[in-house]
């Protein structure tokens, strides 16, 4: 194998290498927007349940001490 092939091969290798990680950042940029939208959606619906929370806590005299645990035997 002369010189120029050689360096053909390496170039080769090396385009061959750079498409692959360019499919493997846009995989994880894919992946990373999803997670983000998913992260959204859960911090939504716990600031839901929040409100709730303290809604159920307000109309049903939250301020009440809870019964004590039974003895245990």
């Amino acid at each position: 194998m002369d010189e120029t092939e050689s360096l053909r091969a390496r170039v080769e290798a090396l385009e061959i290498a750079r498409a692959h990680q360019e499919r493997v950042a846009e995989d994880l940029s894919e992946a990373l927007a999803a997670q983000w939208k998913q992260i959204e959606a859960l911090n939504r619906q716990v600031a839901r349940l929040s409100d709730q929370l303290r809604e159920a806590q307000s109309a049903g005299g939250g301020g009440e001490t809870p019964d004590p645990p039974p003895p245990h035997y």
